[in-house]
């Protein structure tokens, strides 16, 4: 199964948890650009789960649009957990969502340094009790591929915190 096959996959899934629990969604993406919610909004009946998706691109916009805090920018740099997680806990709390999920990351092919190479991605998926973030290095094998692969995974994450 191709990496889209299974981002749909996973997609139709978290539509219908959440349908059946009755709980909402909302996603701030930066690297992945809109791929987690273009996902989910392709997946019919996401209407009724999804509040909110935010293309945070620029730190301007992390900050003003999200609540994440000029020092986290400032010592942490917008590819770091502390950001990730300011961002999914500023999606949630703006859309009012039971959960969300977030992406920052260096999707290349420029912008890599030694400590955060092309392909690393922060993930931070929240909900009410409990959030989870892990950083992935994926292989730099182009920008779709590592901007696909952030958005498997961050679905896969976000399918696994709503299903709690």
């Amino acid at each position: 199964m191709s990496d889209y096959e299974n981002i749909r996959e996973l997609a139709r899934k978290i539509v219908e948890q959440c349908t059946k629990r009755g709980v909402k969604i909302a996603a701030a993406e930066s690297c992945t650009g809109g791929m987690i919610s273009t996902a989910i909004t392709a997946v019919s009946g996401s209407s009724a789960v999804i509040e909110l998706g935010v293309c945070s691109y620029s730190n301007r916009i992390k900050g003003a649009v999200l609540g994440v805090s000029e020092k986290t920018l400032e010592e942490r740099s917008e590819y770091s957990r502390e950001c990730a997680e300011e961002m999914a806990r500023g999606v949630m709390k703006l859309s009012g969502a039971d959960f969300s999920v977030s992406t920052s990351g260096v999707a290349g092919p420029s912008g890599g340094t030694s400590e955060n190479p092309v392909g690393t991605v922060y993930i931070s998926v929240c909900g009410k009790d409990k959030t989870i973030s892990e950083k992935f290095v994926f292989p730099d094998t182009g920008r779709d591929n590592i901007r696909a692969a952030a958005t498997e995974k961050a679905l896969t994450m976000l399918l696994d915190i709503s299903e709690l």
